[in-house]
Formats: structure tokens, C-alpha cells, sequence
């Protein structure tokens, strides 16, 4: 690089470090889709980056210059320190930086007095020079925040308003510069990356932890675990990477590791809160009790009357915090997790009776607005019990909630039977919530102790009783038991919404996993869901029954419709991290995974281990399976088996007969597939002797079924051919009353398999054709792909077969792995091949506003909609249209007509 045009020898005065952006090594994650942003706003007069300490905005820029460079810019850089924050030094390295590119620059001017005409020259001097030199010319200054003088920030101002067309600036500061850049914003002119925008993706998260946790090969579960304790922020993956690296063992507490580093704590100390007055830093450890919190909460908390302006200068600067619900008039804002945990813990050495009274202030001004859930969280946390009990006695029957379970969960942990043994409603809701939340001997307790209140109403007390019953039942995989308990009791005898969605969720899940689907679709109709309720989060788990009577018959293309919408209102409502989303994401994972949309599935289970371990027993099967399919095909067999053997442990311990029949029946075909037929012996004889253990009729139907399937298999395996028509016809036959589809198909593919092996492939086809066609109007793509090797053969012939049609062929594509229109004779499938598009308006309307050159987060706000909710519509729309870019997309829509 070429040396300023000095007379003098200053240059050698300035460091030279600052001219150089830090070295961009291999284990740096490139941030892509930032780098996109970036390259498709090169143009744009300012480009500004802003974010918090250890936020990544430095990599950012280091690694856009090299792209820059790449494509033949010339950049300067220069890194600024505290001590350019006054306009000489400054002004000095601005020169110093341009002349490296070699603008001349003049000693005088270096030299010059400081006054309000210098800046005008040095303006004028920079303007001039930089028209007059060839190509595309970046000025790129970082930790722009340090600098503090009026006339520094005059210089810069007056560059932005005077640029010539070849200069672009870029800044990164912790906080928005003190500039007027509203006309720019109006012209297209400013390219922003905001604190929201700059921690990792999920899958960024993944390759930095790959690429700097070197050695560790980390699951996916615990890369999620992770990636959503940390936010994604670069800094703190940074030290947990290093502790994991230094400390294997404490991979084993994920949950807690980043605590036992001083390193995090010291960094939050001295580079975010240790320069802030010691008032603002004691608010802010003061909001550490709370998950979020807006101005008014804050001043009653803190009891500080300038609360909005502090939060507004924390905002401002950038201070770990980001906005709940940006759109809202007075807007809830958290602190980072991290952070948050940071100053929770300065705030407990000034005492538990501060944080106590904190929590006080907190339950007392939620409770005055009738928030139910923090009212009550805030008045355990504080200790005080008696308020936490009225505060439910007072919000129950009527406005009861889903999301209640939680603070009541929290309350029924921290308190006796006996401190609310005069109080029947908390009773029964503890016994409901245990029950719902899987604990259920402790609920069955509760109920015990609910005989023993006094009654008033005794069909009231009845149904109470019955539907916990049927809940516990219902948790336990007792299907019978559970029909039975609601046998004699409509929905409409609840006493409250909460108990009416309840009771519709279990029978009708019941209802399905006992094989009676059309009886649960007409209990769904039966009770559609009031206007008023459509947001409830219990009536959304009920409107996502629907889905789960579909993905039981083994109806997946009708289900996608129903969960992908399903999933995004859940989410977009009442959060990615609630129940209702967590159960909703588990379905459309199951769906995404048979469709053979394997990314979407992995992403959607990944960090979600409750539908494994704590909701229904169908639901955590579902779950199992999915990702030990997804471990085989992505990590080994090795992997899937280990993983469903510690399932299947956990199973067992819970008496959970049919799910463990799964899980073996899953090892087995993946033991078969690999060769292991000694293995898989010993686990279908220990299924044997399960199907043997005496239990309800409809458990001992599939777990039979399951058996036969087994058996089927293993005879495949040993050439035993004529048992493997017997067990596949047993197999079979026990699907008919359970209506399981997918395993109907299993048993019918196996039985194809003896066939070609006994009659011939003639023969074999002749059956195999109708199979498939049955399976493409179903989607039901891994069924047919995960047999494996010997079938893949036999629906090779069948694709090559001149009696193959389209819609055959389509299926067949992708159940092989194969590009349609191939060499074949297989039809393509090209954008331009018609009118009709795959999308939704919702899509449409999303992808127009990609071509406006939106980001997904100004997209989110014009549409009123979460940036969640924007990225899951466009996911769907790469997956409908086959690409695997906004671009592609974008072109795909205006060929079509679309948009413009």
C-alpha cells in the first residue's frame, strides 16, 4: 500500500496499526447475509453499523473491505481510540488514512491551527482530491463512538454533504452518531446495520462453534442450547468456545458454564456498564429482575423518576439492550440474557431484602394491570405467597390462560399442600398444571387433597376431577382411561375457557392415537373456536390438534398447509420459545422431515427438548424419531443409536410401553440397514417381550403391530421370505383399526421387497406402482426413502418404466435424489412453466417487498409482523420454488408476473 503524499516525515509519528483492519482468520465466521446487505447498498453515500460492545461490527467491516478489494475498490481504514476524540487528532488521521490510498495530502493542513475554516479546507481538500482519482473510493472508520468533539463530528457532516459519487463512508460506533442523515435516508443514501441485525443465525452459531471448539463434536441440542443462552452475540460464543476448549468437562452444564468465567464478567464490567454514572448502573441492576420492562415499570421499580431517559440513553448507546415490541407507543424492552444475568448478580451483594423489594414493587404494578403472569412470578420471587395465591384467586375462572402455568407451576414448587389446603381452586389448577406439565403422581396427590374441600356444586367438582384424571391418563399413554374419564361430560361444561380448550386438546388427541380420526375432526367442528379466543394460546394448541389427527393417518401434504400457518401464528403471537410454538414447530418438523426438507427440520427441532421429554407421550415419539432419522442421515447411525438408546431408557422410566416399542423398532431398521443383524436380534426379541407385557388394548394393538413390522424386517434380512409375508400381513392388519398409514406402507414396501425376491420384479412392480401413487398423494417422500438401497433399485425401474406419470415421476424425483426432467424422461419443473403460482399473498406480498430492497426487519415493520414470521415465509417460499436466494426468488416472482 502507498504512503501518504507527506513533505515531512509525520507519518512516522502516527501508529500504523490504526490503518490496518485486524486479520481475518479462518475460524472468523463470514457473516453472509450482512456481506449481501452490504454489497447490495455499495452504493450508498454512509454506510453505518451499530451495536454493542463484542457485537462483531469491526469483523463485519474487516470483512466487507476485503470483498471490496476483491472487487477492485480501494478502501482506507482507519481505527479510532479515545485519543482522536478531539478534532486535531482526529482530522490528522482521516488525512493520514486517505493519503495511504495516495491522496495528496499537505503539511500545512496537517499542521494547521484549529478553527471552523480548517474544517471547511480540509473538507474542501478531501472533496477535490478524492473526485479526481480513478475507481470507487471507501472510507471506513471504526469505534466511531470515541470520537467527542463537535467539530470532528462537523468534518465528517460536511464530507456526507458534499461527497463526490466515487466516496462512500462507512462508520461503526456503539452508538448513532450525533449526525443529521434524515435527507440521506430520504434519498436511499444511508445503508444501516442495527444492533438487532448483527448476532449470529442459528446456523452461524453452528459453524463458529464448529470452527473454534475445534475437537468437540457438540449436538445439535447443545449448539442450540447455546446459541439461545448467548443471543448469538460473537463475544460471549468467543469464551464459551475457549472454555469448552480448555475445560471438555464443562460441557456437561451448558446451561450455567458461561457464569464460571471471570473473563465474561470482567469484559461486561469494563467495557459496557464501567464507564456509566454509578445511579444509571444501580437502575440498571435494578431492572435485572425483570424479563422485560418499559418506562413506567422501570420508574416504579427503581422509584426513579428519570427512568425514560435513562432508558433512552442505554438505548442509544447500545447498552446489551434490545426492544421487546418495537412497534408498540410505549415500548417493552430486555436485556441481553448475559447482561441481564451480569447485573442480577450485582444486584444480589446488596442484599436478598433489596432484590425482595424490588421483586414487591414489580408484582404489585403488574398486578394493578391485571398481567396475571409476572404479577405472580414477581410476589414468589419476593416471598410472599399469600399475595401470589390471591393474585390467581383473583384472575381465575374466567381469564385463566395457558401461559398461567408457568407462575403457577412456580408457586406450586414453593409452596406445602398445607399453606393452600383451605384453597380449592388453587388446588385443582396445581393438579391440572402438575398433570399438563407431565408430574403426574404429584398431581395426583393434589387431587387427593382436593376431596377434602368442601363442594358446592357437585357436578362441577365432578368434571374438575375427570378432566385431571383423563389429563394424567392421557400423559401416561393410558388412551382408554383418558376417553373413559371424558366419556360422560361435554366441553361446554367447563367453568372456564382455560378448562374448555383443555379437555378438547386431550380427547381429541386421544381420539386420534386411538385410530378414531374421523370422531376427533368432528369433535373439532363441533366446537370451533369463538372470534375472541383465536390468539388464546390453549385454543391455538387445540387448532393444532387438526394437524396432529393428519400427521397420525399419514396426510402430510394436507398437513403442511395447516402447520406451517399454524406454526407462524404461534410464533409471531406469543413467541419461537412458547408452548404453543415449541409443540407447533415439532409437527411442522415431522412434516418438513417426510417431505425431505431436511434443513427445515433440523432447525425446527433444534433447542426444542420439551416435545421429547415433557409433552404427550405421541408427541415426544413424533419428536424421537424425527431427530434420530435426522442424526442417521446427517451424523451416523452410530449417532441415531445412541441417541435412541437414551431414549428409550427415558421411556421405560416412565412407563411409557409404546414409545419404547418405537424407539426399538427404530434401532432395528437401522441396525438392518447397516449390516447388524446380531444387534438387531437382541432388540426385536426384547420388543417381543414387551409386546408380551399386559396393557391397555388399544397399547397392546400398535406395540403388536410393531412387532410384526419388526419380525418383517428381520425375516428380509435372513431370507426367510415366506414369514416376511406373514408378519407384514399381521402388521398390516393391526394398522387397519389404528389407521397409521405410514406404517401401513412400511409393512406393504417389505412385503414388495419379498416379492421381487420370491415372484420375480414383474410381479413386484405390478404392486409397487399403486404404492406410490398412494404415498405421492399422501407425501409421504422418507417413507419410501429411508428402506434404503434395495427398494431404491426397484423404484429406479419403476421411474424408467413408460408407464410412469407425471405425478409418479415428481414423487419418485424426490424420493431418489434426483433432478426431474433428467436424462430419464422426467418432466421439468421450470419457473416459467405456468401461471399458477405455489405461493401464498402473504409470500407475494413479502417477496415484492424484497425487490424494494427491504430487510427482513423493515419488511417485519411494515407488514406489522415479527422478523420471525418474515424469514419463515421466506424459507417456504426457497422451499416452493426451489432456490435458495431473496434474489432468485425475486426473479423467479417477476418472470411470473407477480410483481414489478
Amino acid at each position: 500500500m502507498s504512503s501518504p503524499q507527506l513533505s515531512t516525515d509525520l507519518e512516522k509519528l502516527l501508529v500504523s496499526t490504526k490503518f490496518a483492519p485486524p486479520r481475518i482468520g479462518s475460524r472468523y465466521v463470514l457473516r453472509e447475509p450482512l456481506l449481501e446487505t452490504l454489497a447490495r447498498e455499495r452504493q450508498s453515500r454512509l454506510v453505518l453499523v451499530t451495536g454493542s460492545a463484542g457485537f462483531g461490527k469491526t469483523t463485519l467491516l474487516a470483512q466487507w473491505r476485503q470483498r471490496l478489494m476483491a472487487a477492485g475498490s480501494q478502501v482506507a481504514w482507519l481505527s479510532l481510540h479515545p485519543d482522536e476524540r478531539l478534532f486535531a487528532s482526529f482530522r490528522t488521521h482521516i488525512l493520514a488514512a486517505l493519503g495511504r490510498l495516495g491522496m495528496p495530502v499537505q503539511d500545512d493542513l496537517l499542521l494547521a491551527e484549529d478553527d471552523r475554516d480548517q474544517i471547511d479546507e480540509t473538507v474542501a481538500a478531501i472533496v477535490n482530491n478524492v473526485a479526481s482519482m480513478d475507481g470507487e473510493l471507501h472510507l471506513m472508520l471504526d469505534d466511531y463512538h470515541h470520537v467527542e468533539d463537535p467539530r470532528a463530528h462537523q468534518l465528517v457532516q460536511k464530507l456526507l454533504d458534499h461527497c463526490p459519487s466515487n466516496l462512500h463512508i462507512a462508520l461503526a460506533s456503539r452508538a448513532l452518531p450525533p449526525l443529521s442523515i434524515g435527507r440521506l435516508r430520504v434519498m436511499g443514501q444511508v445503508a444501516e446495520i442495527e444492533c438487532n441485525d448483527l448476532p449470529f443465525s442459528r446456523s452461524e452459531t453452528r459453524a463458529f462453534l464448529d470452527q473454534n471448539a475445534q475437537g468437540l463434536k457438540l449436538e445439535t441440542d447443545e449448539i442450540g442450547l447455546i446459541h439461545d443462552q448467548t443471543n448469538g452475540w460473537p463475544a460471549s460464543l468467543q469464551l464459551v468456545a475457549i472454555m469448552l476448549k480448555n475445560r471438555p468437562e464443562s460441557r456437561a452444564n451448558l446451561r450455567n458454564m458461561a457464569w464460571h468465567s471471570s473473563d465474561l464478567q470482567n469484559y461486561l464490567w469494563e467495557d459496557v456498564i464501567g464507564h456509566l454514572p454509578e445511579d444509571m448502573a444501580t437502575f440498571m441492576e435494578a431492572l435485572s429482575i425483570c424479563r422485560r420492562f418499559n418506562a413506567q415499570l422501570a420508574e416504579a421499580i427503581a422509584e426513579e423518576p428519570r427512568a425514560a431517559a435513562f432508558i433512552e440513553r442505554i438505548e442509544d448507546e447500545n447498552l446489551l439492550i434490545m426492544r421487546a415490541d418495537a412497534g408498540s407507543r410505549a415500548p417493552w424492552y430486555r436485556f441481553h440474557p448475559l447482561f441481564n444475568e451480569f447485573l442480577a448478580a450485582r444486584l444480589l451483594r446488596r442484599g436478598p431484602d433489596r432484590a425482595a423489594e424490588l421483586h414487591r414493587r414489580a408484582s404489585q404494578w403488574f398486578a394493578r394491570r391485571r398481567l396475571v403472569i409476572e404479577a405472580v412470578r414477581h410476589a414468589t420471587l419476593a416471598g410472599d405467597i399469600d399475595e401470589a395465591v390471591a393474585i390467581i384467586e383473583r384472575a381465575v375462572p374466567g381469564s385463566w390462560k395457558l401461559s398461567y402455568l408457568g407462575p403457577l407451576l412456580h408457586l406450586v414448587d414453593n409452596v406445602s399442600l398445607d399453606a393452600i389446603a383451605t384453597h380449592p381452586r388453587i388446588l385443582y389448577l396445581g393438579s391440572l398444571t402438575l398433570a399438563m406439565t407431565g408430574a403426574t403422581p404429584r398431581a395426583g396427590t393434589w387431587l387427593k387433597h382436593l376431596d377434602g374441600c368442601p363442594v358446592t356444586d357437585a357436578r362441577a367438582r365432578a368434571f374438575q376431577k375427570a378432566l385431571v384424571e383423563a389429563t394424567i391418563a392421557f400423559q401416561r399413554d393410558d388412551i382408554a382411561e383418558c376417553l373413559d374419564q371424558l366419556e360422560c361430560f361435554d366441553a361446554n361444561e367447563a367453568e372456564s375457557a382455560f378448562e374448555r380448550y383443555v379437555y378438547l386438546m386431550v380427547r381429541i388427541t386421544a381420539l386420534a392415537v386411538a385410530g378414531r380420526g374421523r370422531d376427533a375432526v368432528d369433535l373439532i367442528e363441533s366446537h370451533p373456536t369463538p372470534p375472541d379466543d383465536l390468539n388464546d394460546d390453549m385454543a391455538m394448541r387445540v387448532s393444532g390438534c387438526r394437524v396432529v389427527t393428519l400427521l397420525i393417518e399419514g396426510r402430510m401434504r394436507e398437513a403442511e398447509a395447516l402447520s406451517t400457518a399454524h406454526y407462524a401464528r404461534c410464533a409471531a403471537l406469543h413467541g419461537r420459545s412458547s408452548t404453543s410454538a415449541n409443540l407447533a414447530a415439532a409437527s411442522l418438523a415431522i412434516i418438513s422431515y417426510e417431505l425431505n426438507r431436511i434443513d427445515d427440520a433440523r432447525e425446527l427441532l433444534a433447542s426444542r427438548q420439551t416435545h421429547r421429554q415433557t409433552s404427550s407421550p405421541q408427541m415426544m415419539i413424533w419428536a424421537t424419531l424425527c431427530r434420530a432419522r435426522l442424526d442417521a442421515l446427517q451424523e451416523s447411525a452410530d449417532t441415531a443409536l445412541a441417541f435412541l438408546d437414551r431414549q428409550g431408557a427415558y421411556f421405560r422410566s416412565l412407563g411409557l410401553h409404546r414409545a419404547a416399542a418405537h424407539v426399538d423398532a427404530e434401532q432395528v431398521r437401522l441396525l438392518l440397514a447397516a449390516g447388524r443383524e446380531e444387534q438387531a436380534g437382541n432388540i426385536a426379541r426384547r420388543l417381543c417381550d414387551d409386546a408380551a407385557t399386559p396393557t391397555t388394548a388399544s397399547l397392546a394393538a400398535e406395540i403388536l403391530m410393531l412387532r410384526h413390522l419388526v419380525q418383517a424386517r428381520l425375516a428380509l434380512a435372513q431370507g426367510r421370505l415366506d414369514d416376511v409375508l406373514a408378519h407384514a400381513a399381521d402388521a398390516r392388519t393391526g394398522v387397519g383399526a389404528l389407521m397409521r398409514t405410514q406404517a401401513d406402507i412400511a409393512a406393504s414396501l417389505i412385503e414388495i421387497m419379498a416379492v421381487e425376491r420370491r415372484d420375480g420384479p414383474d410381479e413386484a412392480l405390478v404392486r409397487l406402482g399403486p404404492l406410490v401413487r398412494r404415498g405421492a398423494g399422501l407425501g409421504l417422500v422418507r417413507t419410501f426413502a429411508d428402506e434404503g438401497k434395495p427398494l431404491h433399485r426397484m423404484l429406479e425401474k419403476l421411474y424408467s418404466d413408460s408407464a410412469c406419470d407425471e405425478t409418479m415421476r415428481r414423487f419418485l424425483s424426490d424420493v431418489l435424489g434426483r433432478e426431474p426432467g433428467s436424462e430419464r424422461g422426467g418432466v421439468s419443473r421450470s419457473a416459467d412453466a405456468g401461471t399458477d403460482t405455489p405461493l401464498t399473498a402473504r409470500e407475494v406480498e413479502i417477496v415484492g417487498l424484497v425487490a424494494a430492497g427491504m430487510s427482513n426487519k423493515r419488511i417485519a415493520l411494515t407488514l406489522q409482523i415479527s422478523v420471525e414470521t418474515v424469514k419463515w415465509n421466506l424459507k417456504n417460499v426457497f422451499a416452493k420454488l426451489e432456490v435458495s436466494s431473496r434474489y432468485d426468488a425475486m426473479i423467479w416472482a417477476r418472470r411470473q408476473g407477480l410483481i414489478a
